[in-house]
Protein backbone atom coordinates (compact mmCIF):
# COMPACT_ATOMS: atom_id res chain seq x y z
CA UNK A 1 0.00 0.00 0.00
CA UNK A 2 1.17 3.12 -0.78
CA UNK A 3 0.07 7.05 -0.53
CA UNK A 4 1.42 10.35 -2.08
CA UNK A 5 1.94 13.24 0.37
CA UNK A 6 2.75 16.27 -0.35
CA UNK A 7 3.43 19.26 2.75
CA UNK A 8 1.08 22.07 2.70
CA UNK A 9 0.14 22.52 6.33
CA UNK A 10 1.39 19.09 7.56
CA UNK A 11 1.07 16.40 4.76
CA UNK A 12 -1.81 16.10 2.56
CA UNK A 13 -2.59 12.99 0.80
CA UNK A 14 -2.84 12.78 -3.12
CA UNK A 15 -4.13 11.23 -5.57
CA UNK A 16 -0.80 10.89 -7.53
CA UNK A 17 2.99 10.89 -7.63
CA UNK A 18 4.34 14.82 -8.04
CA UNK A 19 8.28 15.57 -7.76
CA UNK A 20 9.33 16.48 -4.43
CA UNK A 21 6.29 14.75 -2.57
CA UNK A 22 6.82 12.24 -0.61
CA UNK A 23 5.85 8.10 -1.59
CA UNK A 24 4.98 6.71 1.56
CA UNK A 25 5.02 2.36 1.31
CA UNK A 26 4.03 0.48 3.76
CA UNK A 27 4.16 -3.47 3.46
CA UNK A 28 4.43 -3.24 -0.29
CA UNK A 29 2.82 -5.67 -3.15
CA UNK A 30 4.27 -6.68 -6.34
CA UNK A 31 2.43 -3.77 -7.80
CA UNK A 32 4.12 -1.17 -5.43
CA UNK A 33 7.35 -2.77 -6.48
CA UNK A 34 7.04 -2.43 -9.87
CA UNK A 35 6.02 1.74 -9.60
CA UNK A 36 9.34 1.86 -7.58
CA UNK A 37 11.53 0.39 -9.26
CA UNK A 38 10.27 0.83 -13.18
CA UNK A 39 8.28 4.36 -12.93
CA UNK A 40 10.57 6.12 -10.03
CA UNK A 41 13.52 3.72 -11.16
CA UNK A 42 14.52 3.14 -7.30
CA UNK A 43 17.57 0.74 -6.92
CA UNK A 44 16.07 -2.84 -6.49
CA UNK A 45 19.08 -3.59 -3.93
CA UNK A 46 17.56 -0.78 -1.67
CA UNK A 47 14.02 -2.49 -1.10
CA UNK A 48 16.18 -6.22 -0.35
CA UNK A 49 18.08 -4.34 2.05
CA UNK A 50 14.94 -2.99 3.71
CA UNK A 51 13.17 -6.05 3.79
CA UNK A 52 16.10 -7.49 5.95
CA UNK A 53 14.11 -7.57 9.36
CA UNK A 54 17.85 -6.91 11.18
CA UNK A 55 19.12 -4.70 9.24
CA UNK A 56 21.02 -1.86 11.74
CA UNK A 57 20.54 1.74 11.20
CA UNK A 58 23.05 2.89 8.06
CA UNK A 59 23.19 5.07 4.78
CA UNK A 60 24.01 3.74 1.30
CA UNK A 61 24.73 5.46 -1.78
CA UNK A 62 24.15 4.41 -5.66
CA UNK A 63 24.88 6.99 -8.13
CA UNK A 64 22.04 9.95 -6.72
CA UNK A 65 20.08 7.79 -4.89
CA UNK A 66 20.55 8.08 -0.98
CA UNK A 67 19.32 5.26 0.93
CA UNK A 68 18.45 5.72 4.99
CA UNK A 69 17.91 2.82 6.90
CA UNK A 70 16.59 3.80 10.31
CA UNK A 71 14.94 0.98 12.95
CA UNK A 72 11.26 2.22 14.57
CA UNK A 73 9.55 0.68 17.50
CA UNK A 74 6.85 -1.42 17.11
CA UNK A 75 3.71 -3.34 19.20
CA UNK A 76 3.94 -6.78 18.39
CA UNK A 77 -0.34 -7.62 18.95
CA UNK A 78 0.08 -11.27 18.28
CA UNK A 79 0.07 -12.89 21.55
CA UNK A 80 1.81 -15.93 19.75
CA UNK A 81 5.08 -13.85 19.01
CA UNK A 82 7.98 -14.06 21.44
CA UNK A 83 8.86 -10.27 22.22
CA UNK A 84 5.91 -7.85 22.92
CA UNK A 85 8.08 -5.28 21.67
CA UNK A 86 10.71 -5.12 19.05
CA UNK A 87 12.13 -2.56 16.48
CA UNK A 88 11.88 -3.01 12.39
CA UNK A 89 13.57 -1.56 9.98
CA UNK A 90 12.43 1.77 7.96
CA UNK A 91 13.87 2.68 4.88
CA UNK A 92 14.17 6.71 3.15
CA UNK A 93 15.47 6.65 -0.26
CA UNK A 94 15.81 9.98 -1.91
CA UNK A 95 17.09 11.13 -5.45
CA UNK A 96 17.07 15.18 -6.29
CA UNK A 97 12.80 15.48 -6.24
CA UNK A 98 11.80 11.76 -5.31
CA UNK A 99 11.47 11.17 -1.28
CA UNK A 100 10.14 7.07 -0.70
CA UNK A 101 9.76 5.49 2.79
CA UNK A 102 9.43 2.07 2.92
CA UNK A 103 8.49 -0.39 5.20
CA UNK A 104 7.60 -4.16 5.41
CA UNK A 105 5.55 -3.61 8.77
CA UNK A 106 2.53 -2.20 9.60
CA UNK A 107 3.13 0.44 12.75
CA UNK A 108 2.10 3.53 14.70
CA UNK A 109 4.63 6.10 13.95
CA UNK A 110 4.21 6.76 10.63
CA UNK A 111 0.15 7.14 10.77
CA UNK A 112 0.89 9.20 14.16
CA UNK A 113 3.76 11.48 12.09
CA UNK A 114 1.67 12.29 9.41
CA UNK A 115 -1.48 13.18 11.84
CA UNK A 116 1.05 15.54 14.02
CA UNK A 117 1.97 17.46 10.99
CA UNK A 118 -1.55 18.35 10.49
CA UNK A 119 -2.15 18.85 13.59
CA UNK A 120 1.02 21.58 14.32
CA UNK A 121 1.24 22.57 10.74
CA UNK A 122 4.68 21.24 10.27
CA UNK A 123 6.07 22.59 7.49
CA UNK A 124 9.18 19.38 6.30
CA UNK A 125 11.44 21.89 4.23
CA UNK A 126 13.40 19.46 2.61
CA UNK A 127 14.06 15.29 2.44
CA UNK A 128 17.22 15.63 5.20
CA UNK A 129 14.14 17.28 7.15
CA UNK A 130 11.94 14.38 7.17
CA UNK A 131 14.06 12.17 7.91
CA UNK A 132 15.13 13.58 11.03
CA UNK A 133 11.77 14.39 11.95
CA UNK A 134 11.21 10.59 11.29
CA UNK A 135 14.10 10.19 13.98
CA UNK A 136 12.77 11.91 16.37
CA UNK A 137 9.04 10.99 16.02
CA UNK A 138 11.05 7.32 16.70
CA UNK A 139 12.44 8.61 19.70
CA UNK A 140 9.10 9.90 20.94
CA UNK A 141 7.98 6.30 19.91
CA UNK A 142 10.53 4.37 21.88
CA UNK A 143 9.60 6.46 25.33
CA UNK A 144 5.94 5.69 24.86
CA UNK A 145 6.70 2.27 24.85
CA UNK A 146 9.11 2.39 27.50
CA UNK A 147 6.38 3.68 29.83
CA UNK A 148 4.33 1.01 28.56
CA UNK A 149 7.23 -1.64 29.16
CA UNK A 150 7.64 -0.39 32.55
CA UNK A 151 3.67 -0.80 33.22
CA UNK A 152 3.98 -4.62 32.20
CA UNK A 153 7.49 -5.08 34.69
CA UNK A 154 5.06 -3.17 37.70
CA UNK A 155 2.58 -5.44 36.97
CA UNK A 156 4.45 -8.43 36.63
CA UNK A 157 6.09 -8.13 39.73
CA UNK A 158 2.75 -7.95 41.53
CA UNK A 159 2.14 -11.36 39.99
CA UNK A 160 4.93 -12.37 41.09
CA UNK A 161 4.35 -11.29 44.68
CA UNK A 162 1.53 -13.13 45.42
CA UNK A 163 2.74 -16.61 44.02
CA UNK A 164 5.85 -17.03 41.79
CA UNK A 165 4.95 -18.49 38.81
CA UNK A 166 6.78 -19.22 35.49
CA UNK A 167 4.73 -17.66 32.90
CA UNK A 168 5.08 -14.39 34.89
CA UNK A 169 8.93 -14.98 34.83
CA UNK A 170 8.97 -15.86 31.04
CA UNK A 171 7.43 -12.38 30.61
CA UNK A 172 9.96 -10.51 32.23
CA UNK A 173 12.11 -11.92 30.28
CA UNK A 174 10.80 -11.21 27.06
CA UNK A 175 10.53 -7.73 28.30
CA UNK A 176 13.89 -7.49 28.68
CA UNK A 177 15.28 -9.02 25.08
CA UNK A 178 12.33 -6.19 24.04
CA UNK A 179 14.83 -3.64 26.06
CA UNK A 180 17.28 -5.09 24.35
CA UNK A 181 16.38 -4.50 21.01
CA UNK A 182 15.24 -0.95 21.81
CA UNK A 183 18.80 -0.28 23.42
CA UNK A 184 20.79 -1.13 19.81
CA UNK A 185 18.10 0.43 17.67
CA UNK A 186 18.08 4.15 19.77
CA UNK A 187 21.60 3.64 19.60
CA UNK A 188 22.28 3.03 15.92
CA UNK A 189 19.55 5.88 15.34
CA UNK A 190 21.66 8.30 17.05
CA UNK A 191 24.89 7.38 15.06
CA UNK A 192 22.74 7.71 11.85
CA UNK A 193 22.21 11.66 12.79
CA UNK A 194 26.19 12.15 12.95
CA UNK A 195 26.46 10.47 9.21
CA UNK A 196 23.74 12.38 7.86
CA UNK A 197 25.09 15.64 9.42
CA UNK A 198 28.54 14.37 7.41
CA UNK A 199 26.86 13.82 4.00
CA UNK A 200 24.54 17.35 3.97
CA UNK A 201 27.44 19.33 5.74
CA UNK A 202 27.67 21.27 2.48
CA UNK A 203 24.45 22.03 2.41
CA UNK A 204 21.45 24.08 3.46
CA UNK A 205 19.36 21.13 4.41
CA UNK A 206 20.93 20.99 7.68
CA UNK A 207 18.66 22.35 10.74
CA UNK A 208 21.00 22.71 13.58
CA UNK A 209 18.22 23.14 16.15
CA UNK A 210 15.80 20.51 14.77
CA UNK A 211 19.21 17.62 14.69
CA UNK A 212 20.43 19.52 18.65
CA UNK A 213 16.69 18.51 19.69
CA UNK A 214 16.56 14.99 17.65
CA UNK A 215 19.67 13.83 19.54
CA UNK A 216 18.83 15.16 23.29
CA UNK A 217 15.59 13.26 22.98
CA UNK A 218 17.25 10.04 21.53
CA UNK A 219 19.75 10.54 24.88
CA UNK A 220 16.46 10.31 26.94
CA UNK A 221 15.31 7.41 25.56
CA UNK A 222 18.41 5.80 25.39
CA UNK A 223 19.20 7.10 29.40
CA UNK A 224 15.28 5.45 29.86
CA UNK A 225 16.26 1.86 28.39
CA UNK A 226 19.22 1.22 30.53
CA UNK A 227 17.46 2.23 33.66
CA UNK A 228 14.55 0.17 33.11
CA UNK A 229 16.59 -2.69 31.60
CA UNK A 230 18.63 -2.11 35.13
CA UNK A 231 15.69 -2.55 36.98
CA UNK A 232 14.33 -5.42 35.28
CA UNK A 233 17.70 -6.80 35.72
CA UNK A 234 18.04 -6.87 39.39
CA UNK A 235 14.13 -7.70 39.67
CA UNK A 236 15.00 -11.05 37.67
CA UNK A 237 18.13 -11.41 40.25
CA UNK A 238 16.08 -10.93 42.97
CA UNK A 239 13.28 -13.35 42.28
CA UNK A 240 15.83 -16.05 41.45
CA UNK A 241 17.32 -15.76 44.93
CA UNK A 242 13.66 -15.72 46.39
CA UNK A 243 12.95 -19.10 44.10
CA UNK A 244 16.26 -20.23 45.34
CA UNK A 245 15.79 -20.20 48.86
CA UNK A 246 11.66 -21.33 48.88
CA UNK A 247 13.06 -24.42 47.31
CA UNK A 248 15.83 -24.25 50.10
CA UNK A 249 13.03 -23.87 52.28
CA UNK A 250 10.71 -26.68 51.44
CA UNK A 251 13.74 -29.08 51.36
CA UNK A 252 14.24 -28.21 55.11
CA UNK A 253 10.69 -29.00 56.20
CA UNK A 254 11.10 -32.21 53.98
CA UNK A 255 13.93 -33.45 55.65
CA UNK A 256 12.52 -32.73 58.79
CA UNK A 257 9.34 -34.36 58.24
CA UNK A 258 11.21 -37.49 57.36
CA UNK A 259 13.60 -37.62 60.55
CA UNK A 260 10.14 -36.86 62.69
CA UNK A 261 8.57 -39.91 61.08
CA UNK A 262 11.59 -41.96 60.98
CA UNK A 263 11.60 -42.01 64.96
CA UNK A 264 8.61 -44.14 64.98
CA UNK A 265 9.27 -46.21 62.37
CA UNK A 266 12.49 -47.48 64.08
CA UNK A 267 11.12 -48.05 67.35
CA UNK A 268 8.85 -50.50 65.20
CA UNK A 269 11.24 -51.61 63.20
CA UNK A 270 13.26 -53.01 66.64
CA UNK A 271 10.26 -54.49 68.11
CA UNK A 272 9.25 -55.69 64.80
CA UNK A 273 11.98 -58.25 65.00
CA UNK A 274 11.76 -62.13 65.46
CA UNK A 275 14.08 -61.87 68.71
CA UNK A 276 13.09 -61.44 72.48
CA UNK A 277 11.88 -58.29 73.40
CA UNK A 278 11.51 -58.84 77.44
CA UNK A 279 8.12 -57.22 76.94
CA UNK A 280 5.65 -60.27 75.38
CA UNK A 281 4.68 -60.72 79.34
CA UNK A 282 3.75 -57.10 79.94
CA UNK A 283 -0.32 -55.74 79.92
CA UNK A 284 -0.65 -52.94 77.26
CA UNK A 285 3.39 -53.35 76.06
CA UNK A 286 2.36 -51.62 72.53
CA UNK A 287 0.18 -48.43 74.07
CA UNK A 288 3.48 -48.00 75.83
CA UNK A 289 5.66 -48.44 72.48
CA UNK A 290 3.26 -46.31 70.50
CA UNK A 291 3.45 -43.36 73.39
CA UNK A 292 7.35 -43.46 73.32
CA UNK A 293 7.39 -43.13 70.02
CA UNK A 294 5.06 -40.11 69.76
CA UNK A 295 6.77 -38.82 72.35
CA UNK A 296 10.28 -38.69 70.60
CA UNK A 297 8.26 -37.52 67.68
CA UNK A 298 7.16 -34.48 69.71
CA UNK A 299 10.86 -33.98 70.80
CA UNK A 300 12.26 -34.27 67.34
CA UNK A 301 8.97 -31.64 66.34
CA UNK A 302 9.74 -29.02 69.52
CA UNK A 303 13.83 -28.90 68.25
CA UNK A 304 13.36 -28.21 64.34
CA UNK A 305 10.52 -26.06 65.58
CA UNK A 306 13.05 -23.78 67.77
CA UNK A 307 15.46 -24.14 65.09
CA UNK A 308 12.94 -22.86 62.40
CA UNK A 309 12.96 -25.93 60.10
CA UNK A 310 9.50 -25.94 60.30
Amino acid sequence: MRKYLFCEAGFVEKSQWLPNCWVNVTCPNQNDFDFLTKELNVPESFLKDIADADERPRTETEGNWLLSILRIPVFNKDQKTDIPYSTVPIGIITNNDIVVSVCYHHTELIPDFIEHTRRKNVAVRNKLDLIIRLIYSSAVWFLKYLKQINIDITAAEKELERSIRNEDLLRLMRLQKSLVYFNTSIRGNEMMVGKLKTIFQDTNFWDHELAEDVVIELKQAFSTVNIYSDILTGTMDAFASIISNNVNTIMKRMTSLSIVLMLPTLIASFYGMNVDIHLAEIPNAFVYIVIFSIILSALAFTIFKKIKWF
